[in-house]
C-alpha cells in the first residue's frame, strides 16, 4: 500500500503566543526541532525525540507536532500497531494506531490536542485508513490535571471525537481489565468491507468462550 505524506499547517492563537501546528513533518524538519523539556509523559525528552524521529521515517509514519518557534510542546504520532499487540495480528495494511498524544502542561486546555488531531486528518490520504487509540489509564496525567479517573477519561473522548474517533467495544484483555480504558478509532471513507470486518475480527476474539 502507497503511503502518501500531504503536509498541513495551522496557526493556534493561545494566552502564552501562538503555536504552528504541522504535519506529516519529515525526519530532517523534526531534527532540527526540539523538544520542550516538559515532553516527559513516555521517556526523557532526549529520547522521545529520537523516537519520534525514527518513527518519521517509516513509510506509514506520521508526526504532527505543535511548536513555539523551534521548539516542539506537543505532538501526535501514527504508525503501524506494536508487533506484540492484537492489533497487529491482522497484518492491515490499511489500519494505523495513534500510538501517543502529548501536550505540555502550559499549553493544555487551549485545544492544541483537537488541533493537532484536526491537522492530522486535514489529510486526504486519512480517508483510506482504519485508525485506532487505546487508552489506559495509567498513561494519563491524573496527577498533574487533578482529574478523576473519570474526567480524564471524558477529556480524552472529546479530544478523540474531535479528530473523528469513537467508542468501540472489544474484548481485549488490557482494556477490559479497568472500566475507564477505552479503544476509540476512525474508520476512513475508502476503507472497503474487507477491512472493517478485518477490524472486527480482531476486536473480539473470544466471542465463542464460554
Amino acid at each position: 500500500m502507497e503511503h502518501k505524506k500531504i503536509y498541513n499547517a495551522i496557526e493556534l492563537k493561545t494566552p502564552h503566543g501562538n503555536l504552528i501546528i504541522e504535519g506529516p513533518i519529515s525526519q530532517d524538519r523534526l531534527s532540527n526541532y526540539t523538544l520542550h523539556k516538559d515532553l516527559v509523559a513516555f521517556r526523557p525528552p532526549e529520547q522521545q525525540h529520537k523516537a519520534l524521529v525514527g518513527i518519521a521515517g517509516l513509510p506509514e509514519g506520521r508526526i504532527i507536532v505543535a511548536r513555539e518557534r523551534e521548539t516542539i510542546v506537543g505532538y501526535v504520532t501514527f504508525l503501524y500497531p506494536d508487533p506484540l499487540e492484537r492489533w497487529s495480528q491482522g497484518n492491515m495494511e490499511d489500519l494505523l494506531e495513534l500510538g501517543a498524544i502529548e501536550v505540555i502542561p502550559k499549553y493544555r486546555n487551549f485545544k492544541v490536542g483537537k488541533n493537532l488531531l484536526k491537522v492530522s486528518f486535514m489529510d486526504d490520504a486519512m480517508e483510506d485508513y482504519i485508525v485506532i487509540t487505546t487508552e489506559y489509564y495509567w498513561h494519563w496525567d491524573l496527577k498533574g490535571t487533578r482529574l478523576s479517573v473519570w474526567d480524564y477519561r471524558k477529556v480524552m473522548e472529546k479530544m478523540m471525537n474531535a479528530g473523528g474517533l469513537e467508542w468501540y467495544a472489544t474484548d481485549d484483555p488490557e482494556i477490559s481489565s479497568h472500566p475507564a480504558n477505552c479503544l476509540m478509532a476512525r474508520i476512513g471513507k475508502r476503507v472497503g468491507n474487507d477491512s472493517i470486518q478485518a477490524f472486527d475480527r480482531l476486536r473480539f476474539q473470544n466471542r465463542f468462550m464460554y
